[in-house]
């Protein structure tokens, strides 16, 4: 069976949703594709997302003007998104970016803070130690905090927010993997189990499967991720009350990102944090389905764990958790977003940066499958 439609958005998590709502907004006809979360990793022979999660880092600063820019616009809408769905998604904890004194990345945070008007305390050695307790050590460091517009996401939580806005303005949602596209004269037709969807232009934000679904390479590199997550009972709970999303500043390897306990789907509290010291590139998508098959990587779980108790002090923990994702990275330091054809638009490759921003990119890709393109993100 075939059915039709003005615009077609392939991937539903957090770039393609968004794009869907801001162009159902809009008035156009819209058909937001893609699968639901798989029930079970290890069994699931289709696609998979990273944003099967509660807890990204979100905050306003960023060392690069682009992204800077991207993360102020798309927190300004997140009031905007939550009422629109009935889906809260924020949680304003604050974000600490924290590294040694003597690291000019680390002592730059402050001057771009003020050349972009973002409130930011900045605290030493013993005064950062007696604003954030929790920190084991905080000789010869330096931190910078944002209070306000800052702290975490649930990106599971801003997909379905997303997915809710964007079908009460008008977008069907269709709850299917796509096995291809071919464009034609008339428009795209676009290839799923349950049947084909003819539309006249599409969007495909399909994150790192988007190259092997369009049978092409845009330089893009997939690389594997993992996340380890720490359960803790109520007592260490409340002993970290207040504790904001941090970002750790140094080598690779050695700059974890951490996030505050996070109340997840099963009723408890996890500490969460990431930071991979090695790229491994995901080639294929036989590649991508084996890696999240595979549950992660328990030697990064380790040195993520050692890390987390050389920076936490006495952290004690019930259970740890090992969790597989991915991210894609071009070789600019800047997403693709733009038109392939008349017809065919994508909006991928964003450095592990997305879920904060994801809102304003997915508003570019709709804007750029309209016509309006930025040529600094042209693929």
């Amino acid at each position: 069976m075939s059915t039709t439609t003005q615009l077609a958005v392939i991937g539903r998590g957090l770039i393609g949703s968004a794009a869907a709502r801001h162009l159902a907004r809009m008035g156009h006809d819209v058909a937001l594709i893609g699968p639901d979360e798989p029930a079970d990793f290890s069994r699931h022979d289709g696609v998979f997302g990273s944003h099967y999660d509660e807890g990204r880092i979100t905050r306003r600063l960023d060392s690069q003007p682009f992204w800077l820019q991207m993360n102020c616009a798309a927190l300004s809408r997140y009031d905007e998104i939550a009422a629109a769905s009935g889906v809260d998604f924020y949680h304003e904890a604050g974000a600490l970016h924290v590294g040694l004194a003597e690291d000019p990345d680390v002592t730059s945070i402050g001057d771009i803070a003020a050349a972009a008007g973002i409130a930011c305390e900045s605290y030493a050695g013993s005064a950062l130690a007696e604003r954030f307790p929790f920190l084991k050590s905080t000789t010869g460091m330096l931190g910078f905090f944002e209070p306000h517009d800052a702290g975490y996401i649930s990106p599971r939580r801003l997909v379905r927010a997303q997915t809710i806005a964007a079908e009460r303005a008008g977008a069907r949602i269709v709850n299917e993997a796509v096995l291809g596209i071919s464009e034609h004269g008339s428009g795209v037709t676009i290839r799923t189990r349950s049947g084909d969807i003819d539309a006249e232009r599409v969007l495909v934000a399909a994150g790192g499967h988007t190259q092997s679904l369009l049978g092409r390479s845009f330089g893009a590199t997939v690389y594997a991720r993992t996340v380890a997550l720490f359960r803790l009972d109520a007592a260490e709970v409340r002993r970290l009350a207040g504790m904001p999303s941090m970002l750790c500043i140094g080598t690779k390897g050695d700059d974890p990102y951490i996030l505050p306990p996070v109340l997840y789907p099963d009723g408890q509290y996890w500490l969460k944090l990431g930071g991979d010291p090695v790229d491994i590139a995901l080639e294929s998508e036989a590649d991508i389905r084996d890696w999240f098959r595979s549950g992660g990587s328990i030697q990064v779980a380790d040195r993520l764990e050692t890390q987390i108790l050389e920076r936490i002090r006495s952290l004690t923990f019930e259970e740890r958790r090992v969790v597989p994702c991915m991210t894609t990275y071009g070789k600019t330091g800047l997403p693709h977003i733009g038109p392939l054809s008349d017809r065919v638009s994508v909006a991928f490759c964003c450095y592990g940066r997305s879920a904060k921003c994801s809102d304003e990119l997915g508003r570019l890709g709709g804007m750029a499958l309209l016509g309006e393109v930025r040529p600094e993100l042209a693929p």
